[in-house]
């Protein structure tokens, strides 16, 4: 049996997927790599057939990445268990790396690292996240921000006993969601250096992390439906919960303006509007309005470069 189990979903992009495998295979002596094919309508199926060394699942009906997940885990037969995205890619010797710093820590329930930033090309910047890891009880930390890039998070099996598979519900932010979900039970480890390349949604991408707007909106609902009323928010005081509340709001609406200056500075003048207003309609003015001018002063050097 394989001491980790990477698992890849993927649909209708089998130009990026070989290289992903060949990373997952490098990352970890002993490594199980499933590959879940979510339903493509293109020639996958034939490019998955022809890697080898690799645990091949065809799934009729798309089910999404969350779904397609959940089928790799319960396919998987690993103690510990990794996600790549089929557009990202894992450093050699990382999973080794973060699996030693596991058996060191046994209580943990996940370890994650920093993932260097890819363009849209091969082409890698030179900026990484996080910029710091924090460790140990993360929860409220993260329940502000996810500061954790999926595929550079590695789990225990043993703790979905406790939490539960990803949510298909909440496609776009399931990782999140099931990261909160560990760290309220347990301590979190971290591999303070870059562990994967992880290729950022652009403002032209087809990925679905590209829709800002309507993931800020998700995560939103989801933090005011149901991670506030998780245990361990309801056992808070009232400052605790404002305090949490005004960061969670500060950073989605600073994400939004971001995502409006990088929007600006690849022409979308429409989707740069979208998220500017809805930065302001989601959260605080006096938040969204601070997010967005603190960033217009980059957006006018990036007018002048």
């Amino acid at each position: 049996m394989a001491r980790v189990s990477v698992i890849i979903p993927t649909h209708s992009r089998p130009q990026l997927l070989r290289r992903a495998v060949e990373s997952a295979f490098a990352a970890a002596k002993d490594v199980e790599v499933v590959v879940v094919d979510d339903a493509s309508t293109d020639e996958t199926a034939d490019v998955c057939q022809a890697l080898e060394g690799i645990k091949y699942l065809r799934l009729e009906h798309n089910q999404g990445v969350a779904g397609a997940r959940n089928v790799g885990v319960l396919a998987s037969s690993s103690e510990y268990i990794a996600m790549l995205d089929d557009d990202d890619e894992r450093l050699p010797g990382s999973l080794d790396l973060q699996l030693a710093a596991l058996h060191d820590e046994p209580g943990t329930g996940l370890i994650y690292g920093q993932a260097l930033f890819g363009g849209a090309t091969d082409r890698l910047t030179q900026d990484w996240y996080p910029l710091f890891c924090p460790t140990g009880d993360v929860f409220w930390q993260l329940l502000a921000q996810n500061f954790m890039a999926s595929g550079s998070v590695v789990f225990r099996r043993s703790c979905l006993l406790s939490t539960g598979m990803f949510d298909r519900s909440i496609a776009g932010i399931d990782d999140w969601d099931l990261w909160l979900r560990i760290a309220a039970l347990y301590p979190v480890a971290a591999l303070d250096q870059p562990v994967m390349i992880w290729r950022r949604p652009f403002p032209d991408s087809k990925q679905g992390s590209a829709q800002a707007v309507e993931l800020v909106a998700l995560a939103t609902k989801q933090f005011r439906q149901r991670w506030l009323k998780m245990s361990r928010v309801e056992r808070a005081s009232k400052a605790e919960r404002r305090k949490v509340s005004r960061q969670f709001s500060q950073n989605m609406a600073s994400h939004l303006a971001w995502e409006a200056v990088r929007s600006l500075s690849a022409g979308h003048v429409k989707r740069a509007n979208r998220c500017a207003v809805a930065a302001l309609r989601l959260h605080p003015r006096g938040l969204a309005w601070r997010a967005l001018s603190e960033l217009s002063g980059r957006w006018a050097t990036l007018g002048e470069s």
